[in-house]
């Protein structure tokens, strides 16, 4: 699971990855901070299993808080892109590139309208933040156009000469771009496109791969900075013109902050939650105080969380359609080690107790014979379908 962080410069796009991290990253008022794409591990929160046992889980990866269970993800955060990054204006063509594996993207803008098209700083309200959106959308859709059109008359003819699937041919061809036959045959139906790909026309060529785009890299929007005055105003504009899009108001710094704080004792908050509770407020500075005081009210109490924790469940529960799902056994939730429910995955939507066998250890699912829904203490076969917080053990031979 690779979530990429895109947007513009200067919009809070590494404020919102440290938020999600905590990984040392430079931070700075100016356009291309980031060259080099940051990678680092950033977490779902879910409902832990752990609650239905009534017992503490002991998890290998991740954190677990009060039966909340932190899942781990990868998170990507590559340098701002600016209006024609596809043809390669502010190291565009390389910052596309880092995009390819990621699954999702959380397109970071600057809701409160004072970057510019550039990133450049500007008066709070005086630029429209929705030229940001069709940006991106058609930055994108032309990146994977022109990764199409380089070599799409030699491809289509190659594969009408020599009578292959157009589906699977394209899945080859593309791979790197997380294509499934699936995806192209949806693609095929929706724009009711001949599979005579050699006969079809570049716009016919652009409108495939933009849909293309859309089912591999699906996008939500981080609307951040939506502590600053005014700045819902936007939000309600942008809410209304893209309907067919998530967008979820943040305010990265003031998630980055409560992560600290509780990272240094002086709080207790869990990523997410509505509040937090200061632990020993002499502790604090009056700067300290001030700054937390302004995150309850101005954020939480009127928002309920920063939105930064938000957008990673949305990304990848809402707009993939994942689910998760823990590995434990009738008899015994610990493993070897005495580690209680250590491990919880992360799978596809439409997962089955043979995709889950596979995700565990291929050896599972080689030697598949049947799984236990330990909740329902029920046996089910390969070709269950999972939901979310299922608990499952896999009996294999051997």
């Amino acid at each position: 699971m690779l979530i990429g962080i895109v947007g513009k410069p200067n919009v809070g796009k590494s404020t919102f990855f440290k938020a999600c991290t905590l990984a040392n990253t430079e931070i700075a008022n100016y356009p291309f901070v980031t060259i080099k794409p940051n990678r680092g591990i950033g977490y779902v929160r879910v409902e832990c299993a752990d609650k239905f046992f009534n017992t503490q889980c002991k998890p290998r990866e991740g954190f677990c808080i009060d039966h909340n269970r932190f899942v781990p993800v990868e998170l990507l955060d590559v340098a701002g892109l600016v209006p024609g990054a596809h043809e390669g204006k502010g190291m565009g063509n390389q910052f596309l590139d880092d995009l390819r594996q990621a699954d999702v993207l959380v397109h970071v803008i600057d809701v409160s309208g004072s970057t510019n098209a550039n990133g450049e700083p500007v008066e709070p309200l005086s630029y429209n933040p929705e030229n940001d959106v069709l940006f991106l959308e058609n930055e994108l859709n032309m990146w994977f156009f022109q990764i199409f059109l380089k070599v799409w008359s030699k491809f289509s003819k190659q594969v009408a000469l020599e009578h292959a699937d157009p589906v699977k041919a394209i899945v080859k061809q593309f791979s790197g771009l997380n294509v499934t036959d699936d995806i192209v045959k949806e693609c095929l139906r929706e724009l009711g496109l001949s599979n005579e790909i050699a006969k079809w026309s570049e716009q016919e060529l652009k409108m495939f791969a933009s849909l293309l785009r859309k089912k591999t890299k699906p996008i939500i929007i981080a609307a951040n900075k939506i502590d600053y005055p005014s700045a819902e105003k936007n939000l309600e504009a942008i809410r209304e013109k893209f309907k067919d899009i998530t967008i979820i108001p943040t305010s990265s710094e003031s998630e980055l902050a409560l992560r600290e704080a509780s990272l240094k004792g002086m709080i207790k908050y869990i990523p997410g939650d509505s509040g937090f509770e200061i632990i020993n407020e002499d502790s604090l500075s009056e700067k300290q105080k001030a700054a937390l005081s302004f995150v309850k009210e101005k954020i939480l109490a009127r928002l309920k969380s920063t939105g930064v924790q938000d957008v990673l469940n949305e990304a990848v529960f809402s707009v993939l359609r994942c689910i998760y799902v823990f590995p434990a056994g009738v008899s015994k939730l610990a493993d070897q080690f005495g580690n209680v429910l250590p491990d919880c995955f992360i799978l596809p939507k439409n997962s089955t107790a043979l995709d889950f066998a596979y995700k565990v250890h291929s050896d599972l699912g080689d030697n598949f014979i049947k799984a236990t829904d330990i909740k329902k203490k029920q046996t089910v076969g390969k070709d269950h379908k999972l939901k979310s917080g299922d608990v499952i053990e896999i009996h294999a031979r051997g």
